[in-house]
């Protein structure tokens, strides 16, 4: 018989949930494709609480005022009760994230990341993205 060789797991602890980027958030509520089928799963299991920064709603809703996310209007007049509707939870900003957010060494200057780098890692959650960004500060995103 072969020797059965016993290799380590290298899975990191569960997280407390999941926090969405704003592209994440509007890409689920409009079905867009963009959203890996892997993750449109993870997102409707119910078991894991998820959570929408305030920093996110601030995000979008400066877009759309901006002209860069016309698309996202109908989104922004009905976010609570569209977050209501799938379950998700509202996560404010709270003092210590500003903090951190504030103090990450990194280049990025982007405050709507930094925020959410900050609250992903103060309230252990993981964070959806497709941004590339997220390792540089510190925040190894799920995509």
């Amino acid at each position: 018989m072969g020797r059965v060789k016993r290799v380590r797991e290298t899975r990191r602890p569960p997280r407390r949930g999941i926090l969405l980027d704003s592209h994440a958030l509007v890409w689920w509520l409009v079905g867009d494709d963009r959203m890996p089928p892997r993750l449109r799963r993870r997102l409707a299991d119910l078991s894991a609480p998820v959570f929408v920064s305030a920093a996110t709603a601030w995000e979008i809703a400066t877009k759309v005022r901006l002209g860069k996310l016309p698309a996202a209007a109908p989104i922004v007049e009905r976010l609570p009760e569209l977050l209501a509707e799938q379950g998700f939870r509202e996560l404010p900003i709270s003092l210590p994230a500003a903090r951190l957010a504030g103090t990450i060494a990194a280049a990025h200057r982007d405050p709507f990341d930094r925020m959410l780098a900050a609250q992903a890692t103060l309230e252990e959650l993981d964070l959806v993205s497709a941004d590339p960004v997220f390792p540089s500060l510190g925040v190894q995103a799920v995509w």
